[in-house]
């Protein structure tokens, strides 16, 4: 078989009608190429911010495929479907009002404990996080291990779309950070002192000079500022 050339055009299918689009584009760019624009479902376009989940099938292949659309590249015969969001049980609850714990996890998402350890949700992982890790974090009640392992999920909803047990991992996983940060992790003092400095005005004259500055003053500055290690 030739090699694939760059530019090469490849026939894909979105929305069931048939486009001839360059095959190096990804997913989001191809539609774009197609004439479709975005007005939703998309956001950074570089991988990191979730909102571009994409549902496709590719040529003589029956599995139904999830990815986010800035990451995937287009393939011939892919047939591409979007929708909005992942459409995935959310539950509502008062942070003041709960404990941290499996029994407060289980109240608000009784499913958690359906997971099979399939892992199909760390393999979908655009982050590469080991979801079901946390998972089972969550289930043992280590709210904190939990909050830390999901730490860069970005809610894409990837996790929830492939899980056999109907978890809903990002939310659960969301639940478990706000439940650490809330009741859990060491409140910041000096946090405390800085907001209250600034509601006394201590730092008014300087933020009055600085908003005074022109761009390119103010990428100097910044800069140059001094970096925590």
């Amino acid at each position: 078989m030739a090699a694939k050339k760059d530019n090469d055009m490849i026939t894909i299918y979105i929305m069931g009608n048939k486009h001839e689009v360059p095959n190096d584009l990804t997913i989001m760019k191809a539609m774009e190429y197609a004439g479709y624009r975005f007005i939703r479902g998309c956001g950074c376009r570089g991988g990191f911010c979730g909102a571009c989940g994409t549902v496709y099938r590719t040529a003589d292949d029956y599995k139904l495929k999830n990815a986010l659309a800035c990451q995937a590249m287009v393939e011939d015969g892919m047939y591409l479907t979007q929708i909005p969001f992942y459409p995935a049980n959310k539950a509502i609850y008062d942070l003041e009002k709960l404990e941290p714990n499996a029994q407060e996890l289980l109240n608000q998402y009784p499913e958690l404990f359906r997971c099979v350890g399939c892992n199909a949700c760390t393999k979908i992982c655009p982050q590469e996080i080991d979801v079901m890790d946390y998972i089972a974090h969550a289930e043992r009640g280590d709210i904190a291990k939990a909050a830390d392992i999901s730490f860069d999920c970005i809610m894409c909803g990837l996790c929830a779309s492939r899980c056999p047990g109907e978890l809903v991992q990002y939310n659960i996983g969301i639940l478990c950070r706000r439940l650490y940060g809330k009741h859990i992790a060491p409140k910041a003092e000096h946090l405390t002192e800085r907001v209250e400095e600034i509601l006394e005005g201590k730092f008014d004259s300087e933020l009055d000079v600085f908003m005074k500055l022109d761009e390119r003053k103010m990428e100097k500055i910044y800069d140059k500022r001094d970096i925590e290690a």
